[in-house]
């Protein structure tokens, strides 16, 4: 009997029609705009092994610096069958099965401290997940009559999120990582995980979140879950009950029926 061979699904980026390869890029050189900076932009692409490249803008991009968007193709295809990556799951309960579940399997009210750590200065993140008006018609945990919220803001330090969540008995700490460049948010986030476990706080969930954050990134951290663009508080809060209930040994489906069953 012959072994089967592995299912195979190369994909390559689509443009005009599929299949044909087309990719926009952008990037920026420190050189005036120029033909001779079109030019440049032009054989960098080609050097990179991208063809039938085409320069679409070049804009001054401040004194000496010139912004490029590039279409061009690339016959390079990823066997997207063979890509395994980690992600976060949740329940899909609503606003009132969060709450119902916390109250018949908790007892009391889940507290979640956050905070944007560092230099950061970028709320937008964290407060589009505590805040009580939330994020695209789905409610901020300040909302939720069994969750208690606090939102430290911006630019907090790492040791003061970590005391004010002891302080708290915090379950879960968010940390959000709006800032990007030059890696700093995986510094800083490493830094925080680094304080908490000296300060013996690994027990409490730390989620990070962010423009460039994923689960995958975040795990490699050595945070509990991440949580990119689009994330809504639902599933934020969602993943924190999930895992406190795993601890006890209730599964998700169990909780909502035998919470729903004691609501009624």
């Amino acid at each position: 009997m012959t072994a089967r061979t592995p299912a195979t699904q190369p994909i390559r980026p689509y443009g005009d029609r599929k299949d044909d390869g087309r990719i926009q890029l952008s990037f920026t050189l420190p050189v005036s705009a120029s033909g001779r900076a079109k030019e440049a932009a032009l054989r960098l692409c080609e050097q990179i092994g991208l063809q039938n490249v085409a320069v679409s803008t070049m804009e001054p991009a401040g004194d000496g610096f010139s912004f490029f968007v590039v279409y061009a193709s690339t016959a390079q295809t990823v066997d997207f069958a063979a890509i395994v990556v980690p992600e976060v799951t949740t329940p899909a309960w609503s606003f009132k099965e969060v709450n119902a579940i916390i109250r018949h399997h908790v007892g009391r009210k889940i507290v979640v401290v956050g905070a944007c750590t560092g230099s950061d200065a970028h709320t937008v993140g964290i407060d589009a997940i505590l805040n009580m008006k939330g994020y695209a018609g789905d409610k901020g945990l300040e909302a939720y009559p069994w969750v208690a919220a606090f939102n430290l803001g911006a630019q907090v330090d790492n040791a003061a999120l970590l005391v004010r969540a002891r302080e708290l008995a915090a379950d879960a700490i968010l940390v959000s990582q709006i800032v990007t460049q030059r890696d700093v948010h995986r510094e800083n986030a490493q830094r925080m995980i680094q304080l908490a476990r000296r300060q013996g706080l690994r027990d409490v969930q730390l989620i990070l979140g962010g423009p460039r954050i994923d689960h995958k990134l975040a795990r490699e951290l050595g945070y509990d879950a991440g949580f990119g663009p689009g994330t809504r508080p639902s599933q934020v809060i969602g993943y924190i009950v999930q895992a406190m209930l795993a601890a006890r040994g209730i599964l998700p489906a169990e909780a909502l029926e035998s919470a729903l069953a004691h609501a009624h």
